[in-house]
């Protein structure tokens, strides 16, 4: 299952623009330290499922970056 989890995440993140991917680095560089604040689970699963939904519809509009700003707000 964390195999298959994971080349799932690889498969996606392949995908990604450098944009996106300097990103996503910032906020795993993030994760990495332990931070008082945390993120609530149906934000996260909100934007996995964005991800996901424009991965098998690619066609459509992803909003993510729109967000991204708030996203990184309240990583930070």
């Amino acid at each position: 299952m964390m195999n298959a989890t994971a080349q799932i995440l690889q498969h996606k993140i392949e995908s990604f623009t450098p944009e996106l991917l300097e990103t996503l680095a910032k906020m795993v560089e993030k994760l990495e330290t332990p931070s008082s604040i945390s993120v609530p689970q149906f934000q996260i699963d909100e934007v996995l499922y964005r991800i996901q939904f424009h991965q098998e519809n690619p066609k459509t509009k992803l909003d993510f970056f729109e967000n991204i700003s708030e996203l990184q707000k309240t990583c930070a």
